[in-house]
């Protein structure tokens, strides 16, 4: 038998995850932390740009339809183990990217090690699976750049149990705290669905449970158009300073933020 799903919709206002028209839980919301999204964060003219330069270089078929370009070290997740070789560094052209980044409050300090451009097309079917990204060796923020198309992040969580729901608020958080609404609803965990719309140009930042707790896809309904998405990583604690690997973190910052890169 099927699962149910559920679709809510997450509003950047307000930091909550909405019922959707066509749920049967319309009007009903609830918070949903751990998602930043910073529309235009680059204008029309580098958007043009930044894929010109990147399909310069040549892009690998990958899984599910998906085109690839990796700018970071070798890694072996199950045995967690990783080599430089081969690693020069991120391209150049992320250089101003990446200072912008840290402008931006929630991104301070973000110093990614690691690049992966991930091209998709309506032609080709491409998506990508509900998936956890790595936490060995990825820090806490995962940071992604939306050009091209607008598409929709599709979030789900596989916990067993039951989410509270409350009257869907119409004002930003802040005026929330005064007036808590007591919860009248619940929906099982495994039922949910929250989209994230991330429009043309806008860069997505995951944390906190929304980067440990909820998978993340893109369905193919949601490719209509070519899209590229430029993910960036950071190191975790592992890596960095005071952590039991920090020699080498050390030493895949310095090369990735040479910005030398080419794909490998």
């Amino acid at each position: 038998m099927l699962q149910k799903t559920h679709r809510f919709i997450y509003c950047s206002d307000t930091g909550w995850a909405v019922g959707s028209e066509e749920s049967d839980f319309e009007g009903w919301a609830f918070p949903f932390p751990g998602v930043m999204l910073i529309e235009d964060f680059v204008t029309q003219e580098e958007e043009a740009e930044l894929v010109r330069l990147m399909d310069c270089d040549p892009w690998k078929l990958s899984q599910s339809g998906r085109r690839k370009q990796d700018y970071g070290p070798k890694v072996n997740f199950r045995k967690q183990k990783l080599k430089t070789e081969g690693f020069c560094g991120l391209p150049s052209f992320s250089r101003e990217v990446v200072r912008r980044m840290g402008l931006y409050p929630g991104l301070e300090g973000f110093r990614p090690v690691e690049q992966c451009n991930l091209d998709y097309s309506p032609e080709r079917g491409s998506a990508i699976d509900p998936h956890l990204d790595d936490a060995w060796l990825w820090g806490e923020r995962l940071v992604s750049l939306n050009l091209l198309s607008p598409t929709v992040l599709s979030m789900c969580r596989e916990a067993p149990g039951s989410l509270l729901l409350c009257s869907a608020p119409s004002a930003a958080p802040e005026a929330l705290v005064d007036s808590v609404i007591a919860p009248s609803r619940s929906v099982l965990c495994q039922e949910v669905e929250v989209a994230v719309p991330l429009p043309r140009r806008s860069l997505l930042v995951l944390k906190g449970a929304a980067r440990h707790q909820w998978k993340h896809a893109i369905h193919r309904r949601h490719i209509e158009a070519r899209r590229v998405c430029v993910t960036f990583r950071e190191l975790s604690a592992e890596f960095g300073p005071g952590g039991r690997q920090q020699e080498l973190g050390q030493e895949l910052l310095r090369i990735a933020l040479s910005f030398q890169g080419r794909p490998v």
